[in-house]
């Protein structure tokens, strides 16, 4: 790729690309390995030949550092005999405590997430012995205490981990409520992947950016006419009509959708009590999402901030076409504290999502 100019080279993507590397022969060594006999299996002689896991690849840097990439370059190489799995972190979060509530429901009042946890992670060993992970991070109490309990039993079942993340192994969950109680994950963690930090000064996403045609600035009746010129296009005039999505028995009213092609405002997706759930089920339902009128947020607004900041990385992740407006400029929407390091990372993709390789 590097030859052919699909990509820079980079030398601190390269060191990356060595681990990455290492893990994949070692995954294609022991997937060639020949199973033990009957005769071994009963007597043991022979059965030294097992091998533990290899230790997995946590990528970790700024924004735009190339991590998603090297991830899926990775992911993609592996044989189809070897099971794997890409997935956003907000995803599987999500279905792991689906499959909790769900497990709940069928016990009984008297179930609880320890009892529940064992045969799930059955479940993901047996149809992943590795686990690509985008954008692992840790905000929620709840999601930092099952962790820990989770990942310990997947990696007694041989899985092996791919992550990448903004943080530091050692940084996860900073300043979260109880977060003594985290800790022993993260040693865990350091224990069963080798930390790779993407610190190159490049940031690929805002290289080769085309700003006129997806976000437009500042709000105003110009540019709700562009907004209006651009669906009137796409949807080729056709007649727009209502929809409504349910997720977990909330509604979510769309008023105008053509074709897979979405208009919403931001005060209906990002003031309204919404989250990753809601928006991965918006990604996959259009192709094309407006998201207009999105406003300067500052601290006091920190819970819509985050709310944008979900939705995009949903979007994002599922490569939905976004045409926004907004009060002003990506570096400048956000002047908060609480969420100004995070925010850096949907800086980053509304940059990308204007250039001419998206999506």
């Amino acid at each position: 790729m590097i030859v052919s100019g699909a990509l820079h080279e980079d030398n601190v993507q390269e060191k990356a690309v060595q681990e990455l590397q290492r893990l994949y022969d070692d995954l294609v060594s022991l997937d060639e390995k020949p199973a033990l006999s009957a005769f071994q299996r009963i007597t043991g002689i022979g059965s030294d030949v097992c091998t533990p896991p290899p230790m997995g690849v946590y990528l970790y840097g700024g924004v735009g550092r190339g991590k998603s990439m090297l991830m899926d370059l990775f992911h993609d190489s592996l044989p189809d005999s070897i099971k794997k799995r890409r997935t956003h972190f907000h995803e599987f979060m999500i279905e792991v405590h689906n499959y909790i509530n769900s497990r709940c429901r069928e016990d009984g009042v008297t179930c609880n997430i320890d009892q529940a946890l064992p045969s799930l992670a059955e479940i993901i060993s047996r149809n992943s012995k590795v686990l690509c992970f985008d954008e692992f991070h840790v905000v929620d109490i709840t999601d930092a205490m099952i962790l820990g309990r989770l990942f310990k039993m997947l990696f007694e079942l041989d899985v092996v981990v791919v992550a990448t993340s903004n943080w530091k192994p050692e940084d996860l969950y900073k300043d979260g409520l109880q977060r003594s109680r985290f800790l022993p994950f993260i040693e865990l963690l350091k224990s069963k992947v080798v930390s790779a930090h993407l610190d190159s000064l490049n940031d690929y996403r805002s290289m080769g950016v085309k700003i006129e045609g997806t976000y437009f600035t500042p709000l105003g009746r110009k540019t709700q006419a562009k907004l209006d010129d651009i669906y009137e296009g796409l949807t080729q005039g056709q007649n727009t009509k209502s929809d409504i999505i349910t997720v977990k028995g909330r509604d979510i009213e769309v008023e105008s959708v053509v074709n897979g092609i979405a208009r919403f405002s931001f005060s209906q997706l990002c003031e309204r009590p919404y989250g990753a759930e809601d928006y991965l089920e918006i990604s996959r339902r259009y192709h094309t999402v407006f998201l207009e009128n999105v406003p300067r947020l500052g601290y006091d607004r920190r819970n819509e901030a985050k709310r944008l900041m979900n939705l995009i990385d949903a979007l994002y992740e599922a490569r939905v076409r976004v045409i926004i407006s907004a009060a002003t400029v990506p570096k400048k929407l956000y002047r908060g504290r609480d969420h100004s390091f995070e925010f850096e990372r949907t800086i980053s993709r509304l940059f990308e999502m204007q250039s001419e390789g998206y999506p």
